[in-house]
């Protein structure tokens, strides 16, 4: 790269426009949208599609609501002429659909193009030529007055062809190509000139494309607002925009381009198209629909109609693609887990959508909440909390979060790999000893009056502890307490319990099919650090007694650990 670009590059000139009144304005409903996924995405490919994908996309893009789409080139080859074709001979054009062909202004080939509509009940013809300097200048010559000259001649050749077939209704679009780099005097005089030759009060579609991305989108949009005073007051003329990606900026400068006046948008799914591509109309409709403004296109299954284009085009769809991607509706940062988790948990039905992170609800766009958080290294306690309540259905003590997410850790640094649910689940059910902490057999609660009239819980039963069998008696102010009491007589240990939380389960995953209830306890077992356990059982209470032994069955094998610190962890 050069030390002083300048040298060698030139920024582009501002527009003089000191009046200029859309940065104020906002976008309050849909322009009409013009596809061009079937030409100019179509010659952008490795491999441009044969007539099956192309119809395939054509009938993709009806399903979506696209009512104007250009479906071709059909001088440029015999596979494009033959699906111009079919779709009219075949008559796969739906009423409310207007195709649109394209052709550079060039006699022979404008023949052929009218001739491909025959039949049509109403098409766009689309004529253009290249207007800026250094095309005019080096690429074919010309001045400004022969540049007029040639699109009054080649319009009015469109004119007259479309005039001999009135069994079509005829739109005319013309492009002064490259005008985003040329001078707007040029531009205006070139789309003048075609609005005579077509006939003044006739529809017409004035296409002002950013050929090649040469400005920051606030540019391009003096440019627009430029030209759109100029035709103010002429409802015959439609102002349509058509933005490349060159410097990435497509999305703002076609939205600028509205606000400053444009009527029609030209775009391709997902951004395909020549170098860095065409307009993304996905991305445009649904930065309008997170405003509250109907793009009056259905994306509300947008990984099926990814999938399709990917098919047609043979080309994929990055995983960060806004909306559209993979991974884009998707947290592995613990901090953004936990917000997102929150404002899940206070979001009522009917509110408003505001969700950290989340620009807009992936179920609008048939996407489920199982991909939102996903967990890697770099996740927190929030995050792995979400997944285990989405999935499975418990709901995690906040100090529990943080235990777990120790543990979690411990997995990631020896596997070094994101962590499903599954993997959570089963990392979850190892460490607290689902399967290992016993329950309560014979278990009997009876109730009594205890001293002073205070009710006291009694406890009896039989429970398998450390190889042995042991039968308990104990007493308390409920049926944790009473269990407590007898189980720490029995077993020699120390317990009190620091905390107790319980809930009724959802989700999908249990320790047995019957699973009803989950109980969370926190130990402090012969006044070691504190533990918690968790139960779950098809009852609260034996969920609540298989919390405390998956405690006391925790806190024993710590203890077992410290002690001998040279043999290997008993838990996961």
């Amino acid at each position: 790269m050069l030390t002083h670009p300048a040298s060698k590059y030139r920024a582009f000139a501002p527009i003089a426009l000191t009046d200029r009144t859309w940065p104020d304005a906002q976008i309050g409903r849909a322009p009409r949208w013009l596809s061009t996924d079937l030409r100019d995405g179509n010659q952008a490919l490795i491999e441009p599609m044969d007539l099956q994908r192309k119809l395939r996309m054509f009938e993709l893009l009806v399903r979506i609501g696209f009512k104007e789409i250009e479906v071709g080139f059909p001088a440029a080859s015999q596979v494009e002429w033959d699906f111009v074709r079919q779709l009219i001979e075949e008559d796969r054009i739906p009423e409310d659909v207007t195709i649109q062909v394209m052709t550079p202004a060039r006699e022979e080939l404008i023949e052929r193009t009218v001739q491909s509509l025959a039949g049509a009940r109403r098409a766009i013809v689309h004529v253009y030529n290249a207007v800026a300097p250094v095309w005019r200048e080096v690429v074919f010559g010309m001045s400004v007055p022969e540049v007029i000259a040639l699109i009054d001649r080649h319009v009015r050749q469109v004119r007259a062809l479309t005039d001999a077939r009135p069994e079509t209704d005829w739109v005319l679009q013309y492009s002064p190509e490259t005008f985003s780099l040329a001078e707007l005097d040029v531009s205006l005089a070139a789309c003048e000139a075609a609005i005579s030759a077509w006939g003044a009060g006739r529809p017409i579609i004035l296409n002002l494309p950013t050929t090649v991305e040469a400005a920051t989108p606030n540019v391009f949009a003096d440019q627009i607002e430029w030209m759109a005073r100029r035709f103010a007051g002429r409802p015959e003329v439609v102002l349509s925009v058509h933005p490349h990606n060159d410097r990435g900026t497509g999305t703002a400068a076609a939205e600028f381009a509205l606000m400053a006046g444009a009527h029609r948008v030209e775009g391709c799914l997902f951004g395909n198209g020549e170098r860095t591509g065409n307009l993304d109309i996905v991305n445009v409709a649904l930065n309008m629909y997170v405003q509250g403004v109907a793009p009056q296109l259905d994306f509300s299954d947008i990984d099926a109609i990814r999938a399709e284009v990917e098919h047609c085009n043979q080309l994929p769809v990055p995983a960060r693609h806004p909306y559209a991607g993979d991974l884009v509706y998707t947290s592995f940062s613990g901090s953004h887990q936990d917000a997102i988790k929150k404002a899940f948990a206070a979001r009522r039905e009917g509110d408003l959508w505001a969700i950290p992170y989340l620009p807009i609800d992936p179920k609008d766009l048939g996407r489920s909440y199982e991909a939102v958080i996903r967990v890697n290294s770099q996740s927190g306690k929030g995050g792995m909390a979400y997944l285990l309540e989405a999935d499975y259905g418990v709901q995690l003590p906040r100090r529990l979060q943080i235990e777990f997410s120790q543990a979690v850790q411990r997995a990631m640094d020896v596997q070094g790999k994101e962590l499903s649910a599954a993997d959570l689940w089963s990392i979850f059910c190892s460490e607290y000893a689902l399967q290992e902490a016993p329950a309560l057999q014979q278990r009997r609660i009876a109730a009594r009056e205890g001293a002073q009239g205070v009710a006291q819980t009694e406890l009896s039963g039989r429970l398998h502890w450390q190889g042995r069998e042991h039968a308990l008696q104990g007493s308390g102010n409920g049926p944790v307490d009473a269990f407590v009491n007898a189980q720490g007589a029995a077993t020699g240990h120390g317990i009190r319990v620091l905390d107790y939380q319980e809930h009724a389960m959802g989700g999908t995953g249990s320790v047995g099919g019957d699973a009803r209830a989950a109980a969370y306890v926190e130990l402090r077992v012969d006044d070691g650090r504190p533990v918690f356990g968790v139960g779950m059982d098809h009852d609260i209470v034996s969920a609540a007694i298989r919390a405390v032994t998956s405690g006391l069955l925790r806190a024993t094998r710590s203890q077992a650990t410290a002690q001998h610190p040279a043999e290997p962890a008993l838990v996961a």
